[in-house]
C-alpha cells in the first residue's frame, strides 16, 4: 500500500504501516552517520542536548556529496544501517520514530522499534542521484569538521522508502525472504 506522510512521525502514523508498504515523506529530516551518531552517545552521556530534537525524529542515515549547482545537495543515497544498530535503541528509546537505511537491523533493534513504536524504513541502494531530486532543501546542523557525516536538516517532499521492520517486529527482509524458500 502507498502512503503519503509528513514529518514528525508519531506513533499514531507508525502503528499504521505494515513491513512492505511504500511511503513517500515529506517535511523535516535529519541526516547522521556512524561519527555523529558516536557524538550524539557522547552528549548524552554528559547530560546534554542533542544537536536537534529527538522526539518523533526521522534520521537518514546517509551519505551525501556535494552539491551541483543550482541544486541543494548531490547524490544522497543511503548507507548500512547496521553500522548505527548499537546507538539506535538509546535514540529510539529517547522519542526517534524513523530511521532510513538500507540492510537489516540486529534483534536489538527491532526490540526498541517495537518498544517505542517506530519504524525502520529502506531507501533504495544505488539510485542516491534520484534520490536527491526529493530533497528540496540542505542545511548543516552541527559536526561540520566531519564532512560527509556531519549532521544535516533536509527537506524532502515525496522521498521514497518502504518500510522494512513495522511497529509489531515484522521484517520484511525475513518474509520477503521465506517467499522463495521451498
Amino acid at each position: 500500500m502507498d502512503r503519503h506522510i509528513s514529518t514528525p512521525i508519531t506513533a499514531e502514523v507508525t502503528r499504521n504501516f505494515h513491513a512492505g508498504d511504500y511511503v513517500y515523506i515529506s517535511g523535516v529530516v535529519y541526516v547522521a552517520r556512524d561519527a555523529a551518531h558516536k557524538r550524539f552517545m557522547e552528549v548524552l552521556d554528559r547530560g546534554e542536548e542533542l544537536p536537534f530534537p529527538i522526539k518523533d525524529a526521522v534520521i537518514y542515515y546517509m551519505g551525501p556529496s556535494p552539491a551541483r549547482e543550482g541544486r541543494p545537495i548531490g547524490s544522497a543515497g543511503p548507507t548500512t544501517a547496521s553500522r548505527m544498530d548499537k546507538y539506535a535503541p538509546r535514540l529510539l528509546d529517547l522519542g526517534q520514530k524513523a530511521m532510513i537505511g538500507k540492510g537489516k537491523r540486529t534483534q536489538e533493534v527491532i526490540d526498541a522499534i517495537v518498544r517505542n513504536q517506530a519504524v525502520y524504513f529502506a531507501a533504495v541502494g544505488g539510485a542516491g542521484a534520484l534520490l536527491s531530486k526529493c530533497i528540496k532543501k540542505s542545511e548543516l546542523v552541527r559536526y561540520g569538521d566531519l564532512g560527509a557525516e556531519a549532521v544535516l536538516k533536509l527537506e524532502v517532499e515525496d522521498f521514497p522508502v518502504i518500510v522494512v521492520v513495522d511497529s509489531e517486529g515484522n521484517d520484511l527482509y525475513k518474509t520477503a525472504a521465506q517467499e522463495y524458500v521451498g
